[in-house]
């Protein structure tokens, strides 16, 4: 099963790494990750229905969720552009539940609230691939022109704020 699954995910990493459209990344998968993904129905069945698999075992109860959620499971298979996985959202829900659990520990709601101010901040710029801590420096350093046009210094471009703020 983890083989079949590597194989699909190295399909998906051979469009990632060949930067194809979402529409050949779909004709892609449908031509090698289809058929794997057939063989792998077809094997959890037949171990689940032959009983060569205990269904209340760790394994079984796996196998018994992936074929009750298959439709949605192999939307890759159907719709360009859909993900194998929904990883980055479960990334994104681990940082707000560890935000939550470290948020019991601030002394006043005024806290809790820059608290999430800067979960907020920090998470976004993860989102656009830029480093927090330069990020927030960085607003620091130029306080009055981020004060005087704040859409500027979002994470996504605020690189540009600051070569237009050294005069660059």
């Amino acid at each position: 099963m983890l083989e079949t699954l590597g194989e699909v995910y190295g399909n998906d990493a051979l469009a990632r790494n060949q930067q194809l459209t979402p529409e050949a990344r779909l004709q892609l998968h449908q031509e090698r990750s289809g058929p794997l993904m057939e063989q792998l129905h077809q094997w959890m069945t037949d171990q689940l229905n032959g009983h060569k698999t205990e269904p209340n075992s760790g394994l079984g109860k796996a196998m018994a969720y992936l074929l009750r959620h298959w439709r949605p499971l192999t939307l890759f298979l159907r719709q360009a552009g859909a993900p194998l996985d929904n990883n980055l959202v479960e990334r994104a829900i681990k940082k707000a539940v560890l935000h939550r659990k470290n948020s019991l520990f601030y002394r006043t709601v005024h806290g809790a609230q820059v608290g999430d101010l800067f979960m907020s901040l920090i998470h976004t710029c993860d989102l656009n691939k830029v480093n927090s801590f330069d990020y927030l420096t960085e607003l620091q350093r130029h306080a009055a022109e981020l004060l005087a046009n704040p859409a500027e210094w979002m994470p996504w471009n605020y690189r540009e704020a600051v070569m237009r703020a050294a005069g660059g």
